[in-house]
């Protein structure tokens, strides 16, 4: 069975749109479309129920119970428990809080590990707590292959090290980690392993239970919801924590580390993403006999096969092009490498490829997309031009694949 992508891109009403018809998105990475389950029922709240939830009137309780769609949604989905689940503004925001939640359990002398891999959300905010006299290591990647390499990390821990912090897939190098290699180097050293997972989720099924590590994060507008993040974390791990958010919500679950307090639109929208995968489900496999993580799993299988099919048709387009350094693999194959491409072409400005695809209607950017360690380990001179990024879901096309290497070939 192939996966169905016109049957999916029904599903958007971005893709509906004349005007936007003609253009091949190349910058999921960067965020994602929404499908009109998102759309809709985020427009029914604002035209509904836009009022403080939970209340004892009609409006409220509706808002209530949208909020609750939403994060059962996210909670079957991640195969987690209600009370492990938070959603805030961002991950970048609750990677913040999450470090501030963990800095009284540290103590002067304590180790944690980084990598120069990752987004620059999962390592700033370890590296302040040097300030308070922990101190912080970085797990380097190859500069050549842009690689974690696992043997590496082993020669980092010791007794003292308490977190090991790392990204699942990169969001420059493309690459799926041996996530159960690495929590099993942060487990024997007595560590927590902490993963960012917001270039890994529009690709594949966070099964927390599955990953094994204790805490991670996520953005649900990178796989095909609205703007927030997702923190999830063992229930052990959690209650360890120093709450973050007003001392009356210490016990409250969906507060205690969300200082801001839950966007409620947002939230309620979310329940749209299962809904988009229950579609595409459907369209599938006919039954829906499955629970919702299942079902989710077997849509996946099939978008993983599609993504790959993508990415090697671009890579392989890619390798005949004279003076185009791809980063990290140059072949894909649906358990180790996302459809996120990153090139360097050498004798050109990558902004200027970037506006000569745009001026061919394939969206695509440059930059270092927050990766700026990344970047530079790579050897890359001008971290402004950084590298021109090429990211597909699967919405994505053959046919906008070959329009964007023509595009590109011709351009070089």
């Amino acid at each position: 069975m192939q996966f169905d992508v016109e049957f999916a891109r029904s599903q958007f009403p971005s893709f509906l749109q004349p005007e936007l018809a003609e253009w091949a998105f190349f910058e999921n990475a960067g965020g994602s479309y929404v499908p009109h389950q998102v759309a809709d029922r985020l427009d029914a709240f604002f035209r509904r129920c836009k009022v403080q939830p939970y209340g004892p009137f009609a409006a409220s309780i509706e808002a209530g119970e949208a909020m609750d769609a939403g994060y059962r949604c996210i909670v079957e989905l991640l195969n987690a428990a209600a009370d492990e689940v938070t959603l805030g503004p961002s991950t970048t925001m609750n990677c913040y809080v999450l470090a501030q939640a963990l800095r009284p359990t540290l103590k002067p002398g304590d180790e944690l590990i980084i990598t120069n891999q990752d987004h620059e959300a999962n390592i700033g905010c370890w590296e302040r707590l040097a300030e308070f006299g922990v101190a912080v290591k970085c797990w380097a990647i190859d500069p050549d292959s842009g690689e974690l390499e696992v043997d590496a990390l082993r020669t980092l821990v010791t007794d003292r090290t308490r977190l090991v912090c790392f990204s699942l897939c990169s969001n420059i190098v493309g690459t799926f980690q041996d996530v159960r290699a690495i929590v099993k180097v942060a487990h024997d050293a007595g560590a927590l392993a902490i993963a960012d997972g917001v270039s890994y989720a529009p690709h594949r099924v966070v099964d927390v239970r599955e990953l094994g590590v204790d805490i991670c994060l996520f953005s649900t507008y990178k796989t095909f919801g609205t703007h927030l993040g997702v923190l999830w974390g063992k229930r052990e791990v959690l209650e360890g924590l120093a709450p973050q958010g007003h001392f009356f919500n210490s016990q409250l679950p969906r507060y205690r580390l969300n200082p801001a307090g839950p966007l409620h639109a947002e939230i309620a929208a979310l329940a749209g993403v299962g809904e988009y995968y229950d579609a595409l489900y459907r369209v599938h496999f006919g039954d829906m006999n499955l629970n919702r993580l299942e079902r989710a799993k077997s849509v996946f299988e099939l978008v993983a096969d599609h993504e790959t099919r993508l990415a090697n048709q671009l890579l392989e387009s890619l390798n005949e092009l004279p003076d185009v350094r791809i980063v990290g693999q140059r072949t894909a194959t649906a358990s180790r490498r996302a459809p996120t491409i990153s090139i360097v072409c050498a004798g050109h400005k990558h902004g200027e490829l970037a506006r000569g695809l745009a001026a061919r209607k394939i969206a695509v950017r440059a930059g270092h997309f927050y990766a700026l360690r990344c970047i530079r380990a790579l050897g890359i001179q001008d971290p402004a031009e950084g590298v021109l990024r090429i990211s597909m879901v699967h919405y994505n096309t053959e046919e906008e694949v070959r329009r964007l290497t023509d595009g590109l070939a011709s351009l070089l």
